[in-house]
């Protein structure tokens, strides 16, 4: 029914090309930093919570690990990763927005479909945001590969015809 509808965004097979297709967009832009937060910030808190969290927090439902929500930390590692890769301004505003309600719609369906107590899509949403956050700040640290400029008159770079920088002088 329409609580299954609401779950579709954090499914894998939803999740995984979207994440393919955000990490092959900043790839064909050259925005490696952007391509690194798609995989990293999407594949850490994931891990994390799955081999992390789960275990220390130990709480089940029915016969499964609870909290967090695993399918909340996937949606929302990729939302918050499409929020950071927005423009900011009005392109932010809007993203986060939408990343809000998809979130809250998403967490009403596993709440009523019984897969999840509110608290384990809040714990999962949170740890999400605060571990996508946390892998961007790592990333913005790395250094970005720069291709020397293009020279306009076709000569090589360097001053010289090899290309090769001009020797010291032996004085």
């Amino acid at each position: 029914g329409l609580l299954d509808l609401f779950v579709q965004p954090t499914e894998p097979y939803v999740l995984l090309p979207l994440i393919a297709l955000i990490t092959l967009l900043c790839a064909l832009g050259r925005h490696w930093r952007g391509a690194l937060l798609c995989v990293a910030g999407t594949a850490i808190p994931v891990a994390l919570n799955s081999w992390v969290l789960k275990p220390l927090f130990d709480r089940h439902l029915k016969d499964y690990l609870a909290y967090p929500s695993g399918h909340t930390v996937s949606l929302v590692a990729v939302l918050t990763v499409l929020v950071l890769l927005a423009r900011p301004g009005t392109g932010r505003l809007v993203s986060g927005a939408l990343a809000v309600l998809v979130t809250a719609v998403a967490g009403v369906g596993l709440v009523g479909l019984g897969y999840h107590y509110p608290i384990d899509v809040a714990g999962g949403a949170l740890f999400a945001v605060a571990a996508v956050l946390g892998v961007s700040l790592s990333v913005s640290f790395l250094p970005v590969p720069r291709r020397a400029p293009e020279r306009s008159d076709g000569s090589p770079p360097g001053g010289t015809s090899s290309g090769n920088p001009p020797a010291a002088s032996p004085r």
